[in-house]
């Protein structure tokens, strides 16, 4: 009785057993079908329709220290298993929210146009990368289409150093007019149209601006291009004449008209690359620089061996400093932008007080000293000290200015002035003045942690190329 007790038991699970191996011999024998058959059918997918903006997040602005480490917000962590960051193309599809434009010809030109420059496309990715979590991090903070974070790939193709001949500059391509009604200070020794951060918030700013004006992301965009007081003509013109004022109902020139189309052909890229042969390397979705503010002054290229880079990629990072030297006179304070992962560092080698951080020092030219005489006692040649003084290689030396030479033993003994005039901003013998009268604004200005922007644009005009 025991006996057949304990056999029943085992009869069921040997039956189990067998019906779990007839269940696995038929999934097998079904994905070697597939495999060894036919290849399920596939369709090209259509361009997806725009998405609804995703939640606005904070980042934290730089707060002036004297010396302190900054950075945009970190995805989350696990304390246990590392997790891999997303890939910020997909963050920016998730927030476009400008509605398609009613005559897309011309955006099918743009996007045959950048399909047939894999490479330009390729470069462009690969500048974007220092700066593009920077940029969409402060779009969805406002709020705004994220559109706006690929503006930069029509402005500029993301170089920084880019300048256009009607001396719009920077990433945003700023005039100087515009920029320093927005708050960008530009002298000799930096330019804030060239500087990732604060030209960011002001370009943006303007564009909030122009979109409050028009009520229309496509006539703030065009406003931008082109200048807002063109806008309010041409608007002013079809609203008297009964005519739409849209963008596309408009009379443009034709850099501007062909402007958000080009913006348009860069969404529709970032949608579907694949579909138009193109490939967008991933950027990871996190921070790439971290922000230190400090009151020293020093050398670029040390800066740059601080933060563990070669001194034109610290430059990539850092193009508003026009000189060898980081000293900003209007200001005692400055940011420098460093790799996420060294501004631990960075500070802990600029906190080195064994550490000499200067190399250069100030010499006041006087009238008739030759500028050669002046290159050979500090061991430069002519042509370099030119250059690296901002003095172009055929001006005559006026002298009365200021330059920057090396501090090398045996020179005679100065410091780094930073309020003497530049050589390179007296006029050459014989030539008239370039100084220009001074133009009050009645324009308001608000702060914004490292910058001020004033509230009112001037006329932009930019076309950039690609430096």
């Amino acid at each position: 009785m025991e006996k057949h007790v304990l056999t029943a038991p085992l009869k069921l699970l040997r039956l189990l057993i067998a019906v779990t191996l007839i269940a696995l011999s038929a999934v097998h024998a079904q994905a070697s079908t597939t495999a060894e058959g036919e290849q399920p059918a596939t369709t090209e997918p259509a361009l997806p329709p725009p998405a609804a903006l995703p939640p606005t997040a904070v980042v934290s602005a730089p707060s002036p220290a004297q010396t302190t480490v900054s950075a945009p917000t970190q995805p989350p962590s696990s304390a246990t298993l590392p997790i891999m960051p997303f890939d910020l193309w997909d963050r920016i599809r998730d927030g476009f929210a400008l509605e398609p434009l009613r005559d897309d010809r011309l955006v099918y030109r743009q996007i045959a146009w950048f399909a047939a420059r894999p490479d330009y496309v390729e470069r462009t990715v690969e500048r974007s990368r220092r700066y593009l979590y920077f940029i969409v991090e402060e779009v969805q903070r406002r709020g705004i289409p994220m559109e706006i974070a690929l503006l930069p790939i029509v402005e500029s193709a993301f170089n920084p150093h880019a300048l256009s001949r009607s001396q719009a500059s920077g990433m945003w391509q700023f005039i100087p007019s515009t920029g320093r009604l927005f708050g960008l200070q530009q002298d000799w020794w930096y330019d804030g149209r060239k500087d990732v951060v604060a030209a960011t918030y002001s370009a943006l700013d303007y564009l909030q601006k122009l979109y409050d004006e028009f009520g229309s992301w496509e006539l703030a965009l065009a406003g931008y291009n082109c200048g807002e007081g063109k806008i309010r003509r041409e608007i002013a013109y079809n609203t008297a004449h009964n005519r739409p004022t849209d963008y596309q109902s408009l009379n443009l020139p034709d850099e501007t008209r062909n402007y958000v189309p080009k913006l348009m052909a860069a969404k529709a890229i970032v949608l579907e690359p694949q579909r138009y042969g193109l490939v967008l390397a991933p950027i990871p979705d996190e921070p790439y620089f971290a922000v230190v503010t400090t009151r020293k002054k020093l050398d670029t290229k040390l800066a740059a061996q601080f933060a563990e880079m070669s001194p034109d990629d610290f430059l990539m990072l850092n193009p508003g400093f026009n000189r060898p030297v980081i000293s900003l006179y209007f200001n005692l304070e400055k940011t420098i932008l460093v790799p996420a992962g060294i501004a631990d560092r960075f500070v802990a080698r600029l906190e080195d007080h064994n550490v000499k951080l200067l190399s250069w020092k100030t010499h006041h030219l006087r009238r008739g000293e030759a500028l050669d005489k002046v290159a050979n006692q500090f061991g430069l040649s002519s042509e370099e000290l030119k250059r690296i003084n901002g003095i172009s290689r055929n001006k005559k030396v006026a002298g009365g200015g200021t330059i920057l030479v090396p501090d090398k033993p045996g020179t005679p003994k100065g410091t780094l002035e930073t309020d003497g005039k530049p050589e390179s901003e007296f006029s050459a013998p014989g030539q008239p003045s370039r100084s220009r009268p001074n133009r009050k604004s009645s324009h308001k200005s608000k702060s914004k942690s490292s910058h001020v922007a004033a509230k009112a644009p001037a006329k932009k005009t930019n076309k950039p190329a690609e430096k």
